[in-house]
């Protein structure tokens, strides 16, 4: 496999299945075999190549662009493929992307076509196309009235053009790019991360054997991370290539749905979610009676202190136990089948890793940024492969070495070939070979690698004091009652933090107080709910060095979201977002 859509013929050839890719229609899931795929991928590839996509020059700037953005569906990763064997260059975006930088970015890749998933994103791009002079057709993967419908292109295939697509396919070099990925723009214009066939399949070749998935090909997945980021893209790959079918949930909100009727093998996430998970399990605890009550906090006691690498018979009876008594009715939840979950895109809470582990629902947490395809380290399913609260050991295909100041840097051919028409960008993170990632970490135990912040997220007191803000929060979200936080003090005399109480826990404190609050705005002004907070504050504070301890605190009545311009679309925090949001509430904090 030295291009990507190599995986489907690979499949093809050595384990053919009835649902290699699979989506509700109409309430029922129905599945595409892998014959099917492979040849709509091809007379997919044939209808564009009539419609003049094709590129024998594997150049970036010379070739086609082609834009998708659209929800998890088979005809994404089937648009994906058809696009490679052209010789275009697929560009992604998040559905939630704003108008503003969808055209920044279609302008600047200067894309002719696009995908759509449905009317609303269609409405999205309709009204923003007089703004993109090179976008010539839009077409959609629903029918929609008033756009052309994607297999017109399908149909468009004759026997000569499939010929054409056969041979022609066979040209396209491992190191023509196949995708450009646009990062969000947190910190100011997207950069447009050019990825190899080489740079990917590199990363999927090393990855399948050391990811956690199961060696069976009857098994399943469930994709819901968007694929636009290439994380999720990635793992598809490597599900394809490994035999592992696909099931595409509806919608972010259908998930647990989802689960239960698919019951996957398997599924990537964020921490965000697992938090989500862990803070429903938690608000139906508060509804138990008193002695289901009990026993379910001395299991999640239990598993609160499990460490994979150690086990003694005694508590390893009362896991089993638990497992039979509590934890069952978890696993049940995410369908029963669950032998693994992989977490990346941001640092899991080391709380999370123990419960779910412990609770016989593994979660392995690895680590890498869209410049290296993504993967950089990934904890393993051998118990003596895998650490809490390390990302893992680095894969076989890159070398790892931290700077002076501990940022992280990776080698290898998954790195990418730089940064779209932006070659001033790529030499001030590619340098001498070396990607340098902008995270912060050290080694441990050998060579674990540990995630300790963000570069650009250390900040210095206004007493000359650094602080690293991420593990300050991931100690402070283990509490039950905080949902979401963010620690600040640049140039400030001290550590404060904004918080989001994690309001279905908190409701359910106040019920069995007696207290009744209409709203969650007055929550988080209520005293008696602000010195329950100060006492949990002064709790996590003693674990803490004095310049990192949080002196002042404020509480927000809302989430922060993706829709509220809080979080990017892959649950990473916007800090500038925030500061700017809240500047107010922080001035207050910090008034003498």
């Amino acid at each position: 496999m030295n291009r990507l859509f190599d995986a489907v013929a690979y499949q093809l050839c050595h384990f053919p299945k009835d649902d290699m890719f699979s989506a509700k229609e109409n309430g029922k899931w129905n599945g595409w075999n892998t014959e099917k795929v492979q040849s709509t991928i091809n007379q997919f590839s044939a209808g564009l190549l009539k419609m003049g996509v094709g590129n024998a020059s594997f150049t970036a700037e010379d070739s086609v662009k082609i834009a998708i953005i659209s929800s998890n569906r088979p005809e994404w990763l089937i648009t994906d493929m058809a696009v490679q064997q052209t010789g275009a260059i697929l560009v992604p975006l998040y559905p939630t992307t704003h108008p503003s930088e969808i055209i920044y970015i279609l302008n600047e890749a200067e894309t002719s076509i696009i995908f759509v998933g449905d009317k609303e994103l269609f409405d999205k791009i309709e009204s923003i196309k007089e703004n993109i002079p090179s976008l010539k057709n839009i077409y959609s993967f629903d029918k929609i009235e008033g756009c052309p419908y994607w297999k017109e292109i399908v149909d468009m295939s004759n026997d000569s053009l499939l010929q054409k697509v056969n041979d022609f396919k066979k040209t396209i070099p491992e190191h023509h790019i196949a995708t450009i990925i646009y990062t969000s723009g947190t910190t100011g214009f997207p950069k447009g991360v050019m990825l190899s066939h080489k740079n990917i399949c590199t990363c999927i070749k090393s990855a399948k054997g050391c990811f956690p998935f199961p060696d069976a090909p009857n098994s399943k997945t469930l994709s819901f991370l968007p694929l636009n980021h290439v994380f999720e893209r990635l793992v598809s790959y490597i599900f394809i290539y490994s035999g592992l079918s696909i099931y595409f949930a509806e919608n972010m909100e259908s998930i647990g749905d989802n689960l239960r009727e698919i019951k996957p093998n398997g599924f990537t996430t964020v921490p965000r979610l697992l938090e989500k998970v862990y803070e429903k399990i938690m608000t139906k605890a508060d509804e138990l009676g008193p002695l289901k009550r009990t026993l379910f906090f001395w299991a999640l006691n239990l598993a609160k202190v499990y460490d994979i690498n150690k086990k003694g018979l005694f508590y390893t009876l009362q896991l089993k136990l638990a497992r039979k008594l509590v934890f069952s009715k978890w696993r049940e939840a995410l369908g029963g089948n669950v032998e693994f979950i992989v977490t990346g895109g941001a640092a899991c809470p080391i709380n999370l890793l123990r419960i779910f582990n412990a609770a016989g629902i593994p979660v392995y947490e690895g680590y890498g940024p869209t410049e290296n395809s993504p993967v950089i380290s990934v904890n393993r399913r051998d118990p003596a492969l895998n650490i809490f609260g390390t990302v893992g050991q680095p894969l076989s295909c890159v070398e790892v070495k931290l700077e002076d100041d501990g940022e992280i840097c990776v080698s290898g051919d998954t790195v990418m070939a730089g940064y779209y028409k932006h070659p001033e960008w790529t030499a001030e993170t590619i340098i001498n070979g070396w990607l340098h990632t902008g995270d912060i970490g050290e080694w441990t135990n050998g060579n674990f690698l540990k995630i300790t912040d963000r570069k650009k997220e250390l900040f210095k007191t206004s007493g000359g004091k650094y602080v690293a803000p991420q593990p300050i929060e991931n100690r402070f979200k283990e509490h039950s009652f905080i949902e979401q936080i963010m620690v600040i003090g640049a140039d400030r005399k001290f550590v404060s933090a904004l918080i989001v109480p994690a309001f279905p826990i908190l409701k359910g404190w106040l019920h069995h107080k007696h207290i009744v609050i209409d709203s969650e705005k007055e929550m988080t002004k209520h005293p008696a709910i602000l010195e329950k907070y100060e006492r949990i504050i002064n709790e996590i504070n003693e674990g803490l060095g004095k310049v990192e301890q949080i002196k002042k605190f404020v509480l927000l009545p809302e989430e922060w979201s993706i829709k509220g311009g809080e979080m990017t679309p892959k649950l990473s925090l916007k800090r500038k977002v925030v500061m700017n949001k809240y500047n107010l509430q922080i001035e207050t904090m910090y008034q003498v």
